[in-house]
């Protein structure tokens, strides 16, 4: 990717792995959403032709020589994004799934509320979603354990749909989850003592292929992110307590 000076205040970040079928039609709903705004799709080592269709749909691409995973290669786009001097980052993800409508929600909440992380978050006031059964018992349980820990509820930790700003991209340039970021990221702002808002959204069924999260991969993630989350607590703990 040629490295340009920064065009604005705010850059969309599109992780993407073997999207093919979605990234193109994501990409021209963010500019016709934002039609001034620059995107940057992360490219995850994808085996098919995503870098090609994000390119012709007007994409800047990051291509990442190996395979990251989710985590690495949220944090290669934050990043970038740090080095060349953008204040807000709002995630989209390649598969369609979110709808680029509710980027200037995000951003407006994220520019006024002095909140470090936004969440578009589908079951804040009430409005709603699908999901699946296995995903929506994690998210329970996941709000069960996090509620203590934030100091406040959280009503989709899973999202991925989210904006920061640029102390929070100088954090995540350091330090973030490589594996299923979301919850832990959160835990890691939280050690900042930094401060996140959620926005109601709608999010729609991913426009072409299948995900790769199975019933057994989506136990493994549960069980995978809680240890991740407890880790990070002891991290904290036992770096304040040499203080």
């Amino acid at each position: 990717m040629k490295r340009a000076k920064r065009s604005g205040q705010l850059m969309i970040l599109i992780p993407a792995f073997n999207e093919e079928g979605a990234i193109g039609e994501v990409i021209r709903e963010v500019h016709e959403m934002m039609p001034l705004v620059p995107v940057l799709v992360v490219d995850d080592a994808s085996r098919d032709d995503t870098v090609g269709r994000a390119k012709s749909a007007g994409s800047d691409v990051l291509r990442l020589p190996h395979h990251l995973g989710l985590g690495g290669c949220v944090q290669a786009g934050y990043k970038l994004a740090y080095e060349l001097g953008y204040e807000y980052v709002i995630r989209v993800d390649g598969d369609g799934q979110h709808d680029p409508k509710y980027i200037p929600a995000l951003l407006d909440v994220l520019q006024k509320s002095g909140a470090h992380m936004v969440i578009g978050s589908r079951f804040y006031q009430n409005n709603g979603t699908h999901t699946s059964i296995v995903r929506a018992i994690g998210i329970l349980l996941f709000r069960f354990v996090l509620r203590p820990i934030l100091g406040k509820p959280v009503h989709d930790p899973t999202s991925g749909f989210v904006g920061v700003n640029r102390e929070a991209l100088q954090v995540f340039t350091g330090s973030f989850p490589l594996e299923y970021p979301e919850i832990e990221a959160l835990v890691v702002l939280q050690r900042k003592r930094f401060r996140f808002e959620e926005v109601p959204v709608r999010m729609r069924k991913r426009k072409a292929g299948r995900s790769t999260i199975t019933a057994i991969k989506s136990l493994y993630y549960i069980i995978h992110v809680l240890l991740g989350v407890f880790v990070n607590i002891l991290k904290f703990e036992g770096r304040r307590r040499s203080k």
